[in-house]
Order: structure tokens, then sequence, then C-alpha cells
């Protein structure tokens, strides 16, 4: 029917580009240092906006296409669109309410548990032994990156370490002002991160491509957020350094980081996705410290070294044995994060997409 892989080796590529993915968006904190001036409502509206808009200008024709089907579910699509224009500026506004490697630790490490409890109840699947496991062990790990603490060095890089420390005395001084205000905006970023990937990968579910759906999405999201630009985003054209940082989250964070994101979202659960893009904390802390100039004690990397280690327990694993009758030991009901023959809330129709085997896709 198609020449796609099978479901079961996509999955790995699949984990391997959100690992990709992690990686671009782990650069996205120590990015922003370089532009002090600019406000992080500013920044995040230039990054998500600006990158949602050249998702839907990359996914027109396919959204095109498949314009029925994504206004027959417009509900949905809606739901990610609000999720992506709040994530961006919860996950900035945190990152500088409690300094780079905190902020990215408690945004990016509570939405695993939020994408768990929103398969758990939105679709009904159980949470596997072996994701769980996983989870805690990466949540553990980045509470220890996070709890362990952090001081600001003072920068080699000119003025760009300039830059980093006046957003560290920023951070800073904002946190003894209001110490849960970046936790709390933290846990907000968490929970809209991992809405926005349930929506897209139920439309990948219902039979939409990764691209029309990641495009849909993040389009309207950032169309959402250009009134926010409009209002915040006028330092960023006031100097080479600020127009560099901005066009830079825009096209690789967001527009190719997503890209990637949007394809192994369409291969692996959104439990499993946002388990296994904590790598992202591990990037952000150790470019905080070569780049920004910040402190992480021994402890602190311990709970690098744990994330990392949760990736392998997260990871999806190939099944090597196919039951009898060629099906693959398809389970009807898989458990969220648990990945032996099919992602969490997957659905027949994100099996045809991932390129499900023959024998399964015919009815």
């Amino acid at each position: 029917m198609n020449n796609k892989p099978n479901h079961q080796q996509a999955q790995p590529w699949g984990a391997l580009s959100i690992v990709a993915a992690s990686i671009l968006w782990g650069t996205t904190g120590t990015a922003a240092t370089f532009a002090p001036a600019v406000s992080p409502l500013a920044i995040g509206a230039v990054a998500m906006g600006l990158g949602g808009l050249m998702q839907a200008l990359y996914a027109a024709r396919h959204i095109a296409v498949q314009s029925g089907s994504l206004l027959a579910r417009w509900r949905l699509v809606s739901l990610g669109a609000v999720a992506v224009a709040v994530y961006p500026l919860a996950f900035y506004s945190s990152m500088r309410l409690s300094g780079v490697a905190v902020g990215t630790v408690v945004s990016i490490g509570s939405a695993p548990v939020a994408a768990a409890l929103i398969e758990r109840f939105a679709d009904g699947k159980p949470l596997s032994r072996r994701w769980i496991l996983g989870a805690l062990l990466g949540i553990g790990g980045a509470a220890l990156l996070s709890l362990a603490g952090h001081s600001p060095a003072a920068p080699a890089h000119g003025a760009a370490g300039a830059g980093a420390d006046s957003w560290n005395s920023t951070s800073l001084t904002l946190t003894s002002l209001a110490p849960t205000a970046g936790i709390l905006l933290g846990l907000l970023a968490g929970t809209t991160y991992a809405l926005y990937s349930w929506a897209a990968h139920r439309l990948t579910g219902d039979g939409i491509s990764s691209r029309a759906a990641m495009g849909a999405v993040f389009g309207l999201g950032g169309l959402l957020l250009v009134p926010v630009l409009a209002a915040t985003g006028r330092p960023l054209l006031e100097s080479w350094t600020s127009v560099s940082v901005g066009a830079y989250m825009a096209a690789v964070p967001m527009f190719a980081g997503y890209l990637l994101f949007g394809w192994g979202l369409a291969r692996v659960g959104a439990s499993t996705a946002t388990g296994i893009s904590l790598l992202e904390t591990v990037v952000a802390a150790v470019l905080a410290v070569l780049v920004v100039g910040e402190r992480l004690p021994a402890l602190a990397w311990l709970g690098a070294a744990v994330v990392l280690a949760s990736m392998f327990i997260l990871a999806p694993r190939r099944q090597t044995a196919a039951a009898p009758g060629g099906r693959g030991g398809a389970s009807p009901r898989p458990s969220a994060g648990g990945l032996p023959a099919a992602a969490p809330g997957q659905h027949r129709g994100t099996e045809q997409q991932a390129g499900a085997q023959p024998q399964q896709q015919n009815p």
C-alpha cells in the first residue's frame, strides 16, 4: 500500500527524531541570554510565533489538501493552537524568573507527567511499568538538577557575556521578589507543552499527516502570538545581535526542531515524546555552564546523568518476534509510554500514517 517502513521500525527512528529536536530546543535558553534587553514575552512570541508561521507555510499544500479533515476537528486544532501560544510565554518567563537551568528543568520536567495524565483521562490509556520507571527516573534527575542550585559566574565572552550576566542578574532579583512565580510558570509551560503534543498526536491518529497537523496547530498558534510580538517586539530590532537571536530562535529550534518533533510524534506517543524531551534539560544545563557562565554542583551533574539514563528506558524498543498470523503481536490497547507494538494514544489512522504492517492496514 505504501513504501514506508513498518511501525515497529519507525518507532526507534521517531525516538531519535525527538532526541534531535530536544538538542535544538536545549539551546533556546542560552540563545535568549544574548538579547538581555528583550523581554521573555517578546522572545517567546518571536520564537514560537514566527516559527509557527514558517511551519504553516512549509505545510501549506498538505494543509490545503486536508483542510476538510482539519475543519472537522477544529476544536482539537484550536486547543493545540492555544497551548502553542501560551507555552513560550510561560516558558521564557519562567527562565527569566528562575534562571536558565532551573526554568528549563521545571518546564520540561513537568511535561511527561502532564502528558501521561492527559492520555490516561482523555484516551483511557493505562501507564506501563517501564514508562513509569523511566519517567520517575527522568523527573527525579531533573529535580536533582533543579534543587541542587546554581550560581552565576563572570562570563568570558565580551558583549555576549554581558548580556548573559544581565539575564542572570535580572533572574536572581526577580526570584528573590517572587520565589514561586518561576515554578508556577514552569508548570504551566509543561502542561501546555504536553497539551499541544497530545493534540498534534491525536490529529495524526485521526489520519491527518504529521506535516498538516503540525502546520495547522503551530500556524494558528503563531497567529495568536502576532499581537504579543507587535506589542513587545520593538527591542528585537534595536541591535543586530537581537535580530540574530530572534531569527535563530524562529528558524532553528522552533522551525527545524518542531519538524523533527512532528515526524517523531507521529511514530511515538505524546507521553513518550515528552519523556524523551527531558534531554533538553541536560543540554540547557550544560550550555548554561559552558556559555552563560552558571555553575552547577556535583549533585546537579548527577541529576543530568540520571536524566540521560532515563532516555534508555523511555526510548521505544523494536519488537523482534511477531505473533502467529504475521500481525506483529499488536496489542489492542497499548499502554501509554510502553511501546512494544504501538505508540500510546495510537489510533488506526496513526498506524497507517507511521507505516503499519500491511496486515494491520487491511480491514
